[in-house]
């Protein structure tokens, strides 16, 4: 699991964070989060949003997400284990089922990385 906790849902845009620990999948030799890892994490957070905007619709399941493509992946700095990851996702447009969602990740007043991502959600 890559979100801890999602902070707040503000319209179109969510808060979730995750604090780095040693047994995370993504931590290389040298105790620095994997880009992969980054990119997961903007993703569990991109769908702990649609998740939670479905329950607030009426949905009894969480919907299942799917990346559908990475585009303008930004990384300033690889997280050490023991930092908190903010990260804010913001939703656009949604046709057919694909929604476009730019995702930024901050540990502390840092932006680390960022990036657009288009996300399949299977209803």
């Amino acid at each position: 699991m890559m979100v801890d906790e999602l902070l707040c849902v503000n319209g179109d845009e969510a808060t979730c964070q995750l604090t780095i620990r040693q047994d995370n999948f993504f931590i290389d030799e040298d105790g620095l989060m994997a880009e992969p890892g980054l990119i997961e994490h903007i993703a569990q957070s991109a769908s702990a949003f649609a998740g939670y905007r479905a329950f607030e619709a009426g949905a009894t399941e969480p919907p299942v997400g799917y990346i559908g493509e990475v585009k303008n992946f930004h990384l300033y700095k690889r997280p050490n284990v023991g930092d908190i990851l903010t990260t804010t996702i913001t939703m656009g447009p949604e046709v057919e089922g694909i929604t476009i969602i730019r995702g930024e990740t901050k540990c502390g007043d840092d932006t680390i990385a960022d990036t657009q991502m288009k996300i399949f959600v299977k209803p």
